[in-house]
């Protein structure tokens, strides 16, 4: 039997554990659609589960091409694991400012 997830939590982890592109895709685009505190912080959540190329790949698309909170959120998922030179190249190219790439 297929585990269906039941709530907005469990939609949210199972999205970041899947790590592929739709995914990333789905959680950046409620960033988008549903301007909440409680949506913020389970987008940050999943996407700190994201652990596929795929998915570390759509977020350097988003972290140089999407809008300011998406960049902003994908330069948090690359601060969380220490990627400094592609936050330095998202700083040099205007992405992101460095109170966002190197503030703690």
């Amino acid at each position: 039997m297929n585990y269906q997830p039941t709530n907005r939590y469990h939609t949210f982890a199972a999205l970041g554990r899947s790590g592929t592109t739709a995914a990333v895709d789905e959680l950046m685009h409620a960033l988008m659609t549903h301007d909440d505190f409680a949506t913020s912080r389970l987008v940050d959540f999943a996407l700190g589960l994201v652990d596929t190329r795929e998915g570390e790949g759509r977020l350097r698309h988003y972290l140089f091409h999407g809008v300011l909170v998406q960049r902003n959120y994908a330069a948090l998922y690359f601060k969380r694991r220490g990627r400094v030179a592609l936050l330095d190249e998202a700083v040099a190219q205007g992405k992101i400012d460095d109170a966002q790439a190197y503030s703690r």
